[in-house]
């Protein structure tokens, strides 16, 4: 299936925003956040969600759904382009939050911009399962192996750039929902 490896990313995805949302639950309590464990959230949605796994929506999936008719300027490809750069923007104000944060223990603006993230993010995967997934999966079904072989590149690619392998993202996943299950 041309999406699998995509859906792989959204559960990892998912895991984090559950450690997100617990964060954000620990703030409001009153709790102190290390400072490391809001730099592997940023991290992870700096360079995981947007470098790696946007990164093979933009290298791969929308080009071959382009290919395959679908249109860069309208509909679901233009959507999913324009939540890319969105998140892109929540991202950076997450760090820059987390940043104040940590200098001055005043957890509001962190709560905001984490709360905000969250939202549109698990509100962009919702978009991508169950509609933008279904499509590419009718459209690509013959074209499969070309966009999961150009997919696996990418992120190796990628993450070669950013100089961390997958199971690296895939351990922080884990770590980030055990601190937030363990609080």
């Amino acid at each position: 299936m041309p999406t699998s490896s995509l859906r792989r990313d959204h559960d990892l995805i998912g895991k984090v925003l559950k450690a997100m949302e617990s964060t954000v639950g620990m703030l409001r309590d009153g709790r102190r956040i290390p400072g490391p464990i809001l730099s592997q959230v940023v991290d992870f949605s700096t360079n995981f969600t947007d470098v790696c796994h946007h990164g093979k929506e933009e290298g791969s999936l929308f080009p071959s759904l382009e290919r395959a008719g679908m249109p860069r300027n309208a509909g679901p490809i233009a959507v999913m382009l324009a939540d890319h750069e969105r998140q892109r923007e929540i991202a950076k104000r997450m760090d820059l939050a987390s940043r104040r944060y940590a200098a001055s223990g005043d957890p509001a603006e962190l709560i905001a911009v984490m709360e905000e993230y969250v939202r549109h993010v698990t509100e962009h995967l919702w978009k991508e399962n169950n509609r933008l997934f279904v499509m590419a999966e009718a459209r690509l079904r013959h074209d499969a192996p070309r966009v999961e072989r150009e997919l696996r590149e990418i992120e190796d690619a990628r993450l070669g750039e950013i100089g961390k392998p997958r199971s690296h993202y895939e351990d922080l996943a884990e770590g980030l929902a055990r601190h937030a299950l363990g609080g």
